[in-house]
């Protein structure tokens, strides 16, 4: 994760009209229950986590029944110790996360994928010939702990890499901007952008593209849980998948998203106007939510053919061990209903 990535905007000003004085008596009128849940994102409030502010702010968690608590993560935030301590219904993980749940035999499960595609990517300067992964042999690449530990191992073993060539990521752009032969790692929708700021257009390569093929952005929830309260969960995935085909059509398709990015820049106040269209059309253009299982399951589809092979892909370049029970990561009960998959 990085700092730059969320470079987030201005405080949005509510403003509230006075209601008209109108004469009474009238008769009380119940209000509908909502079923609570609560949710933590995997970093501060991003165009990555928009479909979840849209539901909110287009009402729509409140038209399924529900009166939903959004909780922006951050540095100092680790979404599944939240959820593993009971303080969060649903978390924002990853499909490592999800495996890893396994392998320590704790009774917690992925149940969407809103990214089909992970946004990790390697920058590199234009022209240095970084257009395919094998140009990373005898290269500098810049990298930080939580990625040596995951998809490292796969592009080391797959394109005959070093460890030796592996130098720390601070989160710090001017390393990588001295010195036009190191690539660094970042995220799709933030370095890049950064970069572009600081006036070079950056060669970029997603890592899934390398094979890695991790879901990203996933929800993950305790089998408990999930049993106890599977309808209201069921009405929040749909809601939130309706959310993020709003979000991504926006304006375009005649949906307005204006609510839910004010709804992220008071959440995080440094997410500025343009980063947030910068993230969408990143998330548009490369396909994030659209392709993979999404093109015939719609936007958060998962498969088992799919969590087989990239479980068994990171177990053979020992990111997890092998002869692990990989189908308890997942439920599919709750996706693949086609929500925005054109």
């Amino acid at each position: 994760m990085t700092t730059t990535r969320y470079i987030v905007s201005r405080r949005a000003a509510l403003g509230m009209a006075a209601a008209p004085v109108l004469a009474g008596p009238f008769p009380a009128r119940s209000q509908p229950r909502l079923d609570k849940l609560s949710f933590v994102t995997n970093w501060r409030a991003q165009a990555e986590h928009g479909g979840f502010y849209q539901a909110q702010a287009a009402g729509l968690y409140r038209a399924a029944g529900l009166d939903v608590t959004l909780t922006s993560g951050g540095p100092q935030i680790n979404p599944a110790q939240l959820l593993l301590g009971g303080r969060v219904d649903m978390a924002m993980g990853n499909g490592i996360v999800a495996l890893n749940f396994v392998r320590e035999n704790i009774p917690f499960v992925c149940i969407a994928a809103l990214f089909q595609k992970d946004m990790a990517v390697l920058i590199a300067h234009p022209n240095t010939g970084f257009t395919r992964f094998e140009a990373l042999v005898g290269r500098t690449i810049l990298i930080g702990a939580e990625s040596r530990a995951t998809w490292w191992p796969f592009l080391a073993k797959r394109y005959g890499l070093r460890d030796e060539q592996i130098r720390p990521y601070t989160f710090n752009l001017q390393p990588f901007l001295a010195d036009r032969m190191v690539v660094q790692q970042g995220y799709l929708g933030s370095e890049p952008y950064s970069i572009e700021k600081a006036g070079m257009k950056p060669a970029v390569l997603l890592v899934h593209d390398a094979g890695f093929e991790n879901y990203g952005q996933t929800i993950n929830i305790g089998t408990k849980t999930m049993t106890e309260k599977r309808d209201a969960v069921q009405r929040f995935i749909d809601a939130t998948m309706t959310g993020y085909d709003q979000y991504l059509k926006g304006a375009a398709g005649g949906f307005d998203t204006a609510g839910a990015n004010r709804l992220i820049q008071t959440q995080n106040p440094d997410m500025q106007d343009d980063l947030i269209a910068f993230g969408v059309r990143m998330m548009n253009e490369a396909g994030i939510l659209r392709s993979g299982d999404a093109a015939t399951g719609g936007i958060g589809a998962m498969s088992a053919g799919r969590w087989q092979s990239f479980y068994e892909a990171v177990a053979d370049v020992g990111v997890l061990p092998k002869r692990l029970d990989w189908q308890k990561a997942f439920d599919l009960g709750f996706v693949n209903k086609g929500v925005g998959r054109s």
